[in-house]
C-alpha cells in the first residue's frame, strides 16, 4: 500500500502557450486594395498636413507591404524636402524673394502629392522629381 495521501480535487489541465511578453506581433500583409487606399491617403495627407501623415503612415505601416511601404518612403521623402525649403523661404522672407520660395514649394506641394495620389490608387509605383532622399 502507498502512503502518500490522495490528491485534492480534479488534476489541473496543462497551461496553453503564452505568447512573448515582448516583442512585436507577427504582422499581416495588406491586400492590394487597401495598400492602394493606405498609399493614396498619405500622399493627399502630405498636401494637408505636410510631413505628419507621411511620417505615420511610414512608421505604422511600412512593414505590411511592399506597396505601401515604397509609398509611404517617397511620400515621406519628399514632404520632408518640401519642410526644408518652407523654413528657408520663411527665413527669407526678411529679402521678399522668400514668399516666392514659399508660394513655389506650396504650389508643388498640392499638384505633385495629387499626381502621387493618383498614381498610388492606380497601383503604381511613383517617384516624386525634385526630392531628397532620406529614407530608401
Amino acid at each position: 500500500m502507498s502512503t502518500t495521501p490522495p490528491p485534492n480535487g480534479p488534476p489541473t489541465p496543462p497551461m496553453p502557450p503564452q505568447p512573448p511578453m515582448y516583442g512585436a506581433a507577427p504582422v499581416t500583409p495588406m491586400n492590394p486594395s487597401d495598400e492602394k487606399m493606405w498609399a493614396t491617403l498619405i500622399h493627399v495627407g502630405g498636401v494637408l498636413g505636410y510631413f505628419l501623415p507621411s511620417l505615420i503612415g511610414y512608421i505604422i505601416l511600412k512593414d505590411r507591404g511592399p506597396f505601401i511601404r515604397s509609398h509611404a518612403m517617397t511620400a515621406l521623402n519628399f514632404q520632408l524636402t518640401i519642410l526644408i525649403v518652407t523654413v528657408v523661404g520663411l527665413a527669407l522672407t526678411a529679402i521678399f524673394i522668400g514668399f516666392i520660395v514659399l508660394f513655389a514649394a506650396w504650389i508643388l506641394n498640392i499638384v505633385f502629392s495629387i499626381m502621387a495620389a493618383l498614381a498610388a490608387n492606380r497601383g503604381q509605383f511613383y517617384t516624386y522629381p525634385l526630392t531628397i532622399k532620406f529614407l530608401s
